[in-house]
């Protein structure tokens, strides 16, 4: 989730290089992908704009015109070569929809933006593909039974998604040791942090966590995550420990 959706931005002397990728780019990309993963169906089709590129998985359908790729691969400096487009289209594809069988079967909670003006943080439904934690966002079909068992299904698993702390004087920071964007997931088990964050000697008695989405989570006594916050580059939001029983969903 921190890349884009055409992979990692390219060098300063890839950028320097003013390249066009074009329809037929992006066609023979297409047409030359290996295997996609099991249920994902890819296909073209001629429409009056141009030709389309139609997904189909899991019930959802999503349709874009090659053309449509073609300029926001240009604008991504995407270099104009087969190799480029082709790992392009395959990020893409990666950062596609997440079908709501995927994200009942397999997604985890992990805390994100609610909002637009980035104040408001609430719990997320993400699924891992490609070593990329992708949003799942239910269809027009899903029942709102679904949806909560999805979400408490979710909950469940991150429970279970391993936290790597590490202490620097007054702060704990917790990463997840595989998969970037995972990291708040141990956020549903506050008691236990806690339990292991003084078991390594950090003891805290006004905790507070400095939450920015899909980045490590830092914890320390108020003063400090205040100050950690005020340093920071991103967009982030201090919340007191006792705060995050009552987050609802994004």
């Amino acid at each position: 989730m921190s890349e884009g959706r055409f992979g990692a931005p390219a060098g300063l002397l890839q950028r320097l290089v003013r390249t066009e990728v074009r329809v037929g780019d992006v066609r023979d990309a297409v047409e030359q992908l290996g295997p996609v993963p099991a249920g994902l169906q890819l296909g073209l089709e001629d429409a009056g704009r141009g030709p389309l590129l139609v997904l189909e998985e899991g019930g959802r359908s999503t349709r874009v015109l090659l053309a449509e790729l073609a300029l926001e691969m240009t604008r991504a400096h995407v270099a104009a070569t087969p190799d480029a487009v082709t790992a392009a289209l395959t990020s893409w594809l990666a950062h596609r929809p997440v079908p709501d069988a995927a994200a009942a079967e397999a997604g985890i909670a992990v805390l994100d933006w609610a909002d637009r003006r980035h104040t408001e943080l609430g719990w997320q439904v993400v699924v891992v593909r490609d070593g990329l934690t992708v949003p799942w966002r239910p269809t027009a079909a899903a029942t709102t039974a679904l949806v909560h068992r999805t979400r408490s299904a979710a909950l469940g698993r991150s429970f279970t998604v391993p936290g790597r702390l590490r202490v620097t004087g007054p702060v704990g920071v917790w990463t997840h040791p595989d998969t970037p964007g995972l990291d708040t997931a141990v956020l549903v088990r506050p008691e236990e942090l806690l339990r292991e964050m003084a078991g390594a000697g950090l003891r805290l008695r006004d905790v507070h966590v400095v939450v920015t989405p899909r980045r490590p989570v830092a914890c320390a006594d108020a003063g400090v995550a205040r100050r950690l916050a005020a340093e920071g580059t991103e967009p982030c939001r201090t919340l007191p420990w006792t705060a995050l029983p009552d987050l609802g969903w994004v």
